[in-house]
């Protein structure tokens, strides 16, 4: 039987009002889940988004398929979330138009990157959108998790301060409790203050942007031997990506550097 949680003078907290107004906000974060194994847990997934005022969901190579009557009846009511549900073949693809995502995981990854509560998370992400930023929030699978190759595609890591013995979380708790922070972090007036200033002529970088910088430079790299070791390929490929990563570069940045690696490449032939 299920366990429902009520408080004095009130009904079940787990109803929907169709005469009150909706708070869902089309502009907030993506979530986007890579890999989910059960379309049970995608359906609780969009539950928890529509109940914080999230809409939009990305799918990366759902194992039960997509769409899923399992996920409409877990979803509890939140059609709206699953019907605009977008479908992507990786994870890559599926961040492409964002300028800054946080990677969601409990484990250390020994990368360089900036590690963040789910507050300091949300209050970041309502800055970042109020100042014009796309922002996504990355979820693995339920068995597994993130894959380093994920996290590397990343800006931040999220990580929850729960109990070091025991932090397991289902997939639906994960996104529910950062959903949660966006949301109050709307009314938190002690987060701290994030001001993204730049000129009117650029703008924060796309992952796609950023992308076509990562292709450039590697395969250079891999042209002139760099890269030659292949055990050790993946890990440099990864530190690479960190370190541009979490720099925040601009439109205008990521051009600036394609055109001094493409300078070096020409450079380097006139004296041959």
């Amino acid at each position: 039987m299920p366990l429902e949680l009520t408080i004095a003078g009130a009904g079940p907290l787990s109803g929907t009002d169709r005469s009150r107004p909706d708070a869902a906000a089309d502009g907030g974060p993506v979530v986007v889940l890579v890999e989910p194994q059960l379309a049970e847990n995608i359906g609780m997934v969009a539950r928890a988004m529509l109940n914080c005022g999230l809409t939009r969901l990305r799918l990366v190579r759902p194992r039960d398929g997509w769409p899923n009557d399992k996920a409409v009846a877990a979803a509890s009511g939140a059609d709206r979330v699953l019907d605009a549900a977008r479908l992507f073949s990786s994870t890559a693809a599926a961040v492409a138009d964002l300028n800054t995502v946080y990677a969601a995981t409990a484990r250390p990854r020994y990368m360089t990157k900036r590690v963040l509560t789910p507050r300091a998370a949300a209050a970041e992400v309502r800055a970042r959108t109020a100042a014009g930023e796309a922002t996504g929030l990355l979820f693995g699978r339920e068995s597994s998790g993130l894959d380093n190759d994920d996290v590397a595609l990343a800006q931040a890591v999220v990580t929850a301060p729960l109990n070091p013995a025991f932090s397991s979380l289902n997939l639906g708790m994960a996104v529910l409790l950062l959903a949660w922070e966006w949301r109050v972090a709307a009314g938190d007036r002690d987060a701290p203050p994030v001001q993204l200033v730049m000129p009117e002529q650029t703008r924060p970088a796309t992952q796609a942007e950023l992308q076509g910088l990562y292709d450039h430079l590697e395969g250079e790299l891999d042209g002139c031997g760099f890269l030659r070791n292949a055990e050790k390929r993946p890990s440099m490929v990864r530190n690479l990506r960190n370190l541009f990563g979490r720099t925040g570069l601009t439109q205008q940045e990521v051009r600036t550097l394609r055109g001094i690696v493409t300078c070096l490449v020409e450079a380097r032939h006139v004296r041959r």
